[in-house]
């Protein structure tokens, strides 16, 4: 199981939303690269990193400015989603240097423009599937579409993508636990490697994952537990 540590930017500064909500913010103190920084230097060998102001679609670009900065600091692979909306976007981020690009609501809007994006850049797109009660949510999380994430999630294994990073909104950054059922129905239904997203909150939720890595779970994103000191990467690492 990897353990992926996340950082979430707003205007450039590490916070954690509740569900998803734009004005339920909670800000971190630290230098985002320094805090990149640490989490390389306790062993992460993948990081996470998302744009919010780019997701709900805001004009500030110093979010995209500080991520420029947190890949060239490090040597471990970095996944970023948040905004990428055309080939334009996705291809400065590659050019940037991230590993992998995380597509959101295009991939619920616009299976042309997915399957475009996989035929350009292949195993660097993966596509986030984020759902309330089930239902796809698009546009920084505020737009519910008529779109089953399991649905969803088909449709993108059909279009060439093979991993979903897999988010249950309604958990996310809620202390509350992973939607372990959904997450395994997402990855099995689909025949897709899952990044399960949302909710972690102990050890026990990580060892939780464990037992459903036959679905396709390989991965989980952790990241409010982290700045709450609920337990360290070390501890995290060891328990995966």
């Amino acid at each position: 199981m990897l353990i992926i540590p996340a950082i979430d930017l707003r205007d450039g500064r590490c916070v954690r939303l509740k569900q998803g909500r734009r004005h339920d913010v909670k800000v971190y103190d630290g230098d985002p690269i320094e805090i990149a920084r640490g989490f390389e230097g306790a062993g992460a060998r993948m990081l996470h990193v998302v744009d919010l102001d780019g997701a709900f679609a805001d004009a500030n670009s110093r979010s995209r400015k500080v991520v420029r900065r947190i890949i060239r600091a490090l040597e471990i692979p970095v996944q970023f989603g948040g905004g990428l909306r055309s080939v334009t976007d996705v291809q400065q981020m590659i050019e940037y240097g991230a590993a992998q690009v995380v597509i959101g609501t295009l991939a619920a809007e616009s299976p042309e423009t997915l399957e475009k994006f996989v035929q350009l850049f292949g195993f660097r797109i993966c596509v986030g599937i984020d759902a309330r009660a089930g239902k796809v949510l698009t546009r920084g999380w505020e737009k519910e579409e008529e779109l089953v994430a399991t649905d969803l999630a088909r449709r993108v294994a059909d279009a060439g993508v093979d991993r979903v990073v897999y988010t249950d909104v309604a958990r996310d950054g809620m202390l509350g636990g992973v939607n372990l059922e959904q997450t395994c129905a997402i990855a099995r239904e689909a025949g897709l490697r899952v990044t399960a997203s949302g909710g972690v909150s102990s050890l026990s939720d990580i060892t939780q994952l464990k037992s459903i890595r036959r679905c396709g779970v390989d991965s989980v994103i952790v990241g409010k537990a982290l700045y709450e000191g609920r337990f360290t990467l070390q501890e995290a690492l060891k328990a995966a």
